[in-house]
């Protein structure tokens, strides 16, 4: 039998958060808002939300040789995640996110890639053994994208299913596109990667299309709180979201992502996959931070009884 492990390749960060009323405007300044640092990056986020949710989750990233790094490894370790594989950087420092957010949860975000823009196809292949019998390979785009690729080729060679969220959106060639299994751009990437401005379901289902000409076989437009449109063999379906008094949306894509990976991992249908990772990202984003939103599996659970 197929193990269930998650091979999670990405982006480690420690993530600087200020709670406004609103996010400033360029050249202004605002006082009085609450700060808060926590453990985050894209690939981090959803390394950590596959643990909580049940994954066997092997992380491979690369941090600096700084506190930031240190306090980071540690604190998957705490979560249970596989750090055999995160490479510490004697030459750049950690990667660092500021992160506004506003009274109503909506954030803005800019990144110091720091040791995340270093971590290698070398890097990558040198992990090679992680991908052994995994069942999913997980990615985003905060690390350099011929990591990407690398990782995408092992995970072919090894029979793992690959999962792309493409963010932050860029250009992305075809011959990678043939090799997700999953896409999972929320409705801003899937605009950037097919120049659809995706503005509700029919103009997510067009996009959708789009990159499934392109080759991927399954996209998943995630709407935010109106759940995530589903494109696959068997038509375009959407999967309503879960309606919750949101605080901070950060990372809730990540935390999605990480569990569908989970989902998938443990042979659940498509659509209650979905399910499941909707119901994750609504927990989380009545949680401030990224990593520390992420629920338990039974915290998961007992929402989707309860909904």
């Amino acid at each position: 039998m197929r193990s269930r492990r998650i091979v999670v390749v990405g982006s480690a960060n420690t993530d600087m958060i200020i709670k406004l009323e609103r996010i400033p405007r360029p050249g202004e300044t605002m006082l009085g808002g609450e700060f808060i640092v926590a453990a985050g990056g894209k690939g981090a986020n959803q390394a950590v939300s596959a643990a909580r949710a049940g994954g066997d989750v092997a992380f491979i990233a690369r941090v600096g040789r700084d506190m930031f790094g240190e306090q980071a490894v540690a604190g998957y370790i705490r979560e249970r995640v596989n750090v055999e594989h995160i490479y510490r950087d004697a030459k750049a420092p950690s990667g660092v996110a500021l992160i506004f957010v506003d009274r109503t949860g909506e954030n803005s975000i800019a990144v110091a890639s720091g040791a995340n823009a270093r971590l290698s196809p070398a890097n990558v292949k040198k992990a090679r053994e992680a991908f052994t019998g995994a069942s999913i390979l997980l990615l985003q785009l905060e690390t350099p994208l011929e990591t990407a690729q690398t990782a995408a080729l092992l995970a072919a060679e090894s029979g793992a299913r690959v999962i792309l969220n493409p963010a932050p959106a860029r250009e992305l060639p075809d011959k990678f596109l043939r090799q997700i299994s999953i896409l999972t751009p929320n409705e801003t990437e899937a605009s950037l990667l097919t120049g659809i401005k995706v503005t509700g379901d029919a103009t997510a289902s067009k996009a959708a299309s789009i990159l499934r000409a392109r080759g991927v076989r399954t996209v998943i437009v995630t709407l935010g709180p109106r759940g995530a449109l589903i494109a696959d063999d068997e038509g375009t379906q959407v999967v309503p979201g879960l309606q919750v008094k949101a605080v901070d949306t950060t990372g809730a894509g990540d935390v999605f992502n990480g569990v569908i990976a989970v989902a998938m991992a443990e042979g659940q249908p498509l659509k209650q996959a979905v399910r499941f990772a909707n119901a994750a990202a609504a927990i989380s984003v009545t949680r401030m931070g990224a990593q520390s939103a992420a629920p338990a599996r039974r915290e998961i659970e007992r929402f989707l009884k309860l909904a």
